[in-house]
């Protein structure tokens, strides 16, 4: 009788195997899918944080060509021409062309009632619009029965695409004309396209606005082709009838979109409805991702049998290896972590700076030239008080954006000795309009406190002091009380500002410095985050302290030496 071929010890190492093998295959499908969701999701929210970053960043920008056209509307030359009770066309064109200039406005131009153009920037090049007609634009109609208005649209003359900002001239029952400024967004999209792999922004019915590629513009992100559309009037705005989709375009990407609202203003002259969209790509994270968790894997497979075998030696080794690799991993997530926060900080901190002062910039030139004209009407004291707000403004716009180059350096800020009372009154005068036209009380505290010095960086110091009084007055209602404190504590100063407001709701005070946390419906939630790590970083700190129905936020200063 013949021996079997197989004997019972080799069929169960057959089975063991098998087993073996199924339950490996098993694991490995489960670690691609797991590392798979998980380099998806970070994609994602790696996503995010740069989608509010760029959509911060157009924001400022736009927020920096507002305030144009509503003070060049109250210039005296420019009613007097459209009124026709001058005739210097000529010098207005001069003063237009400077002003688009320092403003890098594509176009700056005044039309009368009729749509007729009188002066304008580019008065001097072949793409001129003086003379040329622009009744038949919808922000020239829509400025004429409203006061302002916007549109995005195709030049007539350039063939390139800007957003018109348009304000009209004159009483608002009877305007007199239009002055519109002109923006591009070349320098932009060519960030965009330098930055990332697709970036697009639309409009309220979806139409392709400015892209990172320029084959994506003036298609429809929304579906198919609309029927509903005026093809005539797609064809005179943005120079296509009819829109196409925009899917096509996508089609060959593997991508993410994410979105976030560009613009939501109360004014006018800001377009409403814009949406950024963030088009990436996760397959290179997720096949580094599935790399990662095969290896992971394959190095636990090792130390099994490693174990199994007792190969003490060689397990050693492998987890060795495991951990310098989880090690390195780590540190490269921490400085990844560490950079896009840091990065975050600062888009914040420049949407600040630029809220603040980027619209009086442009309309810096224009008040100084009315006050050259208030020289020569002889209202001398007039004249000389406008002169010195300009250059106080100058001063201070100066030294904050000084204060930004150097944040975006990571080089340490220049400390000095400083009174609090020069702190105090900085912040003041950044907020002296809004205190004005809401009618809220600031009560200050005693000259001899406000004269007590600390040593600190002015502009960074000074820019947590607006930050918590910005807070103070949204949280108030108009008349509302606010109060600064100041009180020495042995080496160190505590300014403390207190309102009568709305309050901090009980229960909130644990989540007030962390990210993202905001009752506010267009706050981002990193204001309070940031003026901490600046009070830190100027060797102090900053409290919150329930005071019965009062909120109040302290500032811990050290003393001068």
């Amino acid at each position: 009788m013949s021996k079997p071929i197989i004997g019972p010890g080799i069929k169960r190492w057959l089975v063991i195997a098998a087993i073996f093998t199924g339950v490996a295959f098993g694991t490995l499908l489960l670690v691609d899918r797991t590392m798979r969701s998980r380099a998806i999701a970070e994609e994602q929210l790696a996503a995010r944080d740069d989608a509010v970053i760029l959509a911060t960043s157009l924001t400022s920008e736009l927020d920096k060509f507002s305030l144009l056209p509503l003070a060049l509307a109250e210039d005296p030359q420019v009613e007097a021409l459209v009124a026709g009770m001058s005739q210097e066309a000529h010098s207005l064109d001069l003063r237009l062309e400077a002003l688009a200039t320092q403003s890098s406005a594509a176009a700056i131009y005044v039309m009368d009632g009729d749509g007729r153009t009188l002066a304008a920037s580019n008065w001097n090049l072949p793409t001129s619009f003086v003379g040329s007609n622009y009744e038949f634009r919808e922000y020239f109609r829509e400025a004429m029965r409203n006061g302002s208005s916007t549109q995005f649209a195709l030049g007539t003359v350039s063939r390139k695409p800007g957003l018109y900002i348009a304000a009209s001239i004159g009483p608002a029952s009877a305007p007199l004309g239009i002055v519109a400024v002109k923006v591009e967004f070349d320098r932009t999209e060519a960030n965009w396209r330098r930055a990332t792999r697709g970036v697009y922004v639309t409009d309220a019915e979806g139409v392709v606005l400015l892209s990172s590629n320029e084959s994506w513009r003036f298609h429809l992100a929304s579906g198919g082709v609309s029927n509903s559309r005026n093809a005539a009037s797609d064809l005179q705005q943005f120079g296509r009838s009819p829109l196409l989709p925009l899917a096509p375009q996508l089609s060959g990407l593997s991508e993410t979109v994410v979105q976030v609202p560009v613009t939501r203003t109360q004014q006018n002259i800001s377009p409403a409805g814009w949406d950024l969209h963030l088009v990436l790509d996760p397959g290179p994270r997720v096949a580094a991702a599935v790399a990662t968790g095969r290896l992971a894997l394959a190095l636990a497979l090792g130390v099994l049998i490693a174990l199994v075998f007792g190969a003490l030696l060689v397990r050693r080794r492998r987890l060795a290896r495991e951990e310098a690799i989880v090690a390195e991993r780590t540190g490269t997530l921490r400085d990844q972590l560490s950079q896009a926060n840091r990065l975050a900080t600062l888009g914040q901190i420049s949407a600040g700076v630029n809220h603040e002062i980027g619209q009086p910039v442009a309309a810096l030139r224009v008040f100084a030239e009315s006050g050259e004209k208030l020289v020569a009407a002889g209202k001398f004291e007039q004249a000389a008080a406008n002169f010195r707000e300009i250059m106080g403004l100058a001063d201070r716009i100066g030294r904050i954006t000084g204060e930004l180059r150097r944040f975006s350096r990571r080089q340490p800020g220049e400390t000095r000795v400083v009174a609090i009372g020069e702190i105090i009154e900085g912040a003041l005068m950044l907020l002296r309009d809004r205190i004005v036209t809401r009618g809220n009380q600031v009560r200050l505290p005693d000259e001899s406190l406000r004269a007590v010095e600390v040593a600190a960086e002015h502009v960074r110091l000074e820019q947590v002091l607006v930050n918590l009084l910005q807070n103070a007055l949204d949280a108030t209602d108009d008349e509302g009380s606010i109060a600064i404190e100041i009180e020495l504590d042995g080496e160190q100063l505590h300014v403390s500002v207190v309102d009568d407001g709305e309050g901090i709701p009980v229960g909130r005070e644990d989540k007030l410095f962390q990210p993202f946390a905001t009752s506010k419906e267009d706050g981002l939630g990193l204001g309070l985050i940031i003026s901490r790590d600046i009070m830190r970083d100027l060797g102090g700190e900053l409290q919150f302290e329930r005071r019965n129905d009062a909120t109040c936020f302290t500032m811990i200063i050290p003393l001068a030496s």
